[in-house]
């Protein structure tokens, strides 16, 4: 095992970095230079954001986890907590912020696009898993290999789990099919590295997103709708921000994070100690325990009660531009954790995942033009899965903050289904396998 300690291991330095990395591109995309506005026409703000702390993660100034050798030789994990706080601390704020102004109504006139393109998404994870299992063992069956908790598709179920529901289907299928846990973190570097790729992928997609919608023929009336009704409503009570709006504003949003993280406790341990089911993590039932989903389910539900309330006029002073700022230093987080050179370190595996992945894009991509869905509901869909409630909502607020509701209620039913399609998804791959 060799040292992989980063040149920058302290998160305070880190997250300076990050927040540079931030500042330099809203910056520079304000600019009305014509190599700036012609750069920013090709390569989307948003993109950049995230690219920027990927590539001073695969350079070595950051990290997300490393490796450190101690005074007798012993190997020493260590991990940035950036990531965590960003997640935990500053996503539940951003939700309840972004979904004060919220048209709840508006949501549901959206139609049932957005729950055909989730399901399909699903799907595409389902069977993509075992068609990439055969295409991959024609050209390379030896990555297929392993026998008994070493068996390949073993390993694959946790990814299912996690590309459907999130970590904690993940776990459940970990727990499930008892693979190699020596050689499980080969399957969390193609969740990684897939799943990131993929993510790079939409976000560029957003910055086109109405040549996309045109080619798609989709109607995108409902989503052009919602944003104006909320525009709308902002501009009728915006107003010069004070001092005491910001901390009113602050002060929503970090006393709805505590009580998430109390709620997401207490409901959690309420159901782990009075229900034997929720304990069993080969139970799909175990996902309820995951206090992240509770975490997030709670700060939405406070925001779209608080948008019932005179608390919704704090949109004028800005709130979910507040919120933005926090989706977009968690985007920065989510960027860092991508190591662009470990691309090549497993080329096998790799390959299945992005064939795999591959599957699941097609599969979307054929239903929204049969559908005429709008790429809004084509991108949430697919990150409702692969990336869960903490890449839904940054994707959907992506288009327009009102829209990231959207993203974080397909999430949680993504959470949900996670376990019985991928499950479904392992027995498929097994029988793909030949074992």
């Amino acid at each position: 095992m060799i040292d992989t300690t980063p040149y920058f291991t302290n998160d305070t330095v880190v997250f300076g970095i990050l927040m540079l990395c931030l500042g330099a591109v809203f910056y520079t995309s304000s600019l009305q230079s014509k190599f700036w506005k012609t750069f920013y026409k090709f390569v989307p703000a948003i993109l950049l954001c995230y690219l920027l702390p990927a590539l001073f993660n695969s350079l070595g100034v950051i990290a997300p986890n490393w490796n450190e050798l101690g005074e007798n030789g012993e190997v020493i994990e260590k991990s940035s907590n950036v990531y965590y706080i960003a997640s935990r601390y500053l996503l539940p704020a951003s939700l309840v912020l972004m979904t004060l102004s919220i048209d709840l109504k508006g949501i549901f006139n959206l139609g049932p696009k957005a729950l055909i393109m989730f399901f399909t998404g699903t799907l595409g994870i389902i069977f993509g898993g075992p068609i990439a299992i055969l295409l991959i063992s024609f050209v390379s069956p030896e990555t297929l290999g392993g026998v008994g908790f070493d068996a390949v598709w073993r390993g694959l179920s946790t990814l299912a789990g996690s590309w459907i529901g999130g970590g904690a289907n993940q776990a459940a299928m970990l727990e499930i099919y008892q693979y190699n846990p020596d050689k499980y973190g080969g399957m969390v570097l193609v969740d990684i590295v897939v799943a990131n790729i993929w993510m790079a992928i939409l976000l560029i997609g957003i910055g086109k997103s109405e040549k996309i919608d045109a080619w798609l023929q989709a109607d995108n009336s409902a989503i052009t709708s919602l944003k104006k009704k909320v525009a709308d409503y902002a501009d009728s009570i915006t107003r010069n921000p004070s001092l005491t709006d910001y901390m009113v504003m602050l002060s929503i949003a970090f006393v709805t994070v505590g009580l998430a993280h109390w709620g997401a406790e207490e409901i959690s341990g309420l159901l782990s100690n009075n229900f034997e089911i929720f304990n069993d993590k080969s139970s799909a039932l175990s996902s309820f325990t995951s206090k992240f989903f509770w975490m997030i389910t709670i700060a939405t539900a406070i925001g779209i009660a608080l948008s019932y309330t005179k608390m919704k006029q704090y949109e004028g002073a800005g709130a979910s531009k507040l919120g933005s700022i926090f989706i977009y230093i968690l985007v920065a987080t989510i960027g860092m954790k991508m190591d662009l050179g470990m691309i090549f370190e497993n080329p096998g595996l790799i390959a299945i995942g992005l064939v795999w992945m591959a599957i699941h894009v097609v599969l979307l991509i054929g239903v929204a033009k049969l559908i005429k869905a709008p790429y809004f509901f084509l991108a949430v869909g697919s990150k409702a899965n692969i990336g869960g409630a903490a890449s839904a909502p940054v994707v959907a607020a992506a288009f327009h903050p009102s829209l990231a509701t959207v993203g974080v209620l397909l999430a949680v039913l993504g959470y949900v289904v996670g376990t019985y399609g991928a499950i479904l998804c392992t027995i498929l791959m097994q029988i793909a396998s030949g074992s």
